[in-house]
């Protein structure tokens, strides 16, 4: 059972590459925050966004199923949605469900942010 302690760090307005940063336990009673900041992500064609869930400790199906659903509006958009900073825990949630073939990961923000530019 999760204490339900959930934040969501919008990225600052005007950033050449968007880093949503999340924290806590993303699960049912949490997951429609994180929903609604998705919805809110500036994606352009051919940019991309990073997700940094560094300080994320837990993650349920109702977390996957948003963060699926964040990944296929950035496709729609033409646009990519990156993850940084997964931990071993979340890294082995992801390898089992396939997840690990659809999203690309990188350890960090910067190397993410570093990456969707073409660094």
């Amino acid at each position: 059972m999760t204490d339900h302690t959930f934040t969501v760090n919008l990225p600052s307005a005007g950033a050449e590459v968007p880093v949503l940063r999340v924290a806590g336990d993303l699960d049912y009673h949490t997951a429609p925050r994180l929903r609604e900041a998705l919805e809110a992500l500036p994606l352009a064609s051919g940019g991309g966004a990073v997700l940094d869930v560094t300080d994320l400790n837990y993650c349920d199906s109702t977390g996957i199923t948003v963060l699926i659903a964040g990944y296929r509006r950035a496709q729609a958009a033409q646009s990519r949605i990156v993850l940084a900073g997964l931990n071993p825990d979340l890294t082995r949630v992801f390898e089992i469900t396939g997840l690990d073939q659809v999203f690309v990961f990188h350890p960090t923000a910067e190397e993410a942010v570093r990456s969707l530019r073409g660094e």
